[in-house]
């Protein structure tokens, strides 16, 4: 369905737009669209949002810590100047004690640690927490390899049932981002 496609998580925001996209329209509703994410006040190192570009729909895609937010964000996003229409694909995470536990005490401890103080110092910190039925993702980007490591061994030191560490150096983002 989605012939020209730009996806990052919300995150991943900062990184420059690929060379292809420099002269269309589509970076400009993507760059829109980041705006109305990273702009909601609500939106946390607890969500992921990924925001896909295809002429003027754009599709959003992630995972929300509450109901509300996916469509505040849908309802942001369809603001922006030249999107016809928004396909709203955000799931809400399970609401419970141990998640919320596991994805607060994670996130304390990796911005807590001194290597992360730069990062969690940000507006939108990169590095996001996401815990759905006990399973971690660490989604966003870092500046090296190093970082992407030792967020993995922060976050592998506590109870979860699996740990997937999707965060991506600021090169790989860059490189992935001008194969599109």
């Amino acid at each position: 369905m989605f012939k020209t496609v730009v996806a990052a998580a919300a995150v991943l925001f900062a990184l420059s737009a690929p060379a292809w996209a420099a002269d269309s329209n589509t970076l400009q509703l993507f760059r829109g669209a980041q705006r109305q994410v990273l702009g909601y006040p609500h939106f946390t190192v607890f969500d992921s949002v990924h925001i896909r570009v295809d002429g003027s729909i754009v599709e959003l895609t992630g995972k929300v810590t509450m109901p509300h937010k996916s469509s505040d964000i849908a309802k942001r996003v369809a603001k922006v100047a030249g999107v016809t229409q928004v396909v709203n694909r955000i799931e809400l995470l399970p609401v419970s004690r141990f998640d919320d536990e596991l994805r607060y005490r994670i996130a304390r401890a990796i911005y807590g640690n001194a290597n992360f103080w730069g990062y969690g110092s940000m507006v939108n910190p990169p590095i996001h927490v996401i815990v759905d039925h006990g399973r971690v993702t660490l989604e966003g980007v870092v500046n090296s390899n190093v970082d992407r490591m030792l967020a993995r061994s922060i976050a592998s030191s506590f109870p979860a049932f699996s740990l997937a560490n999707e965060l991506k150096t600021e090169a790989e983002m860059k490189a992935e981002l001008e194969k599109l």
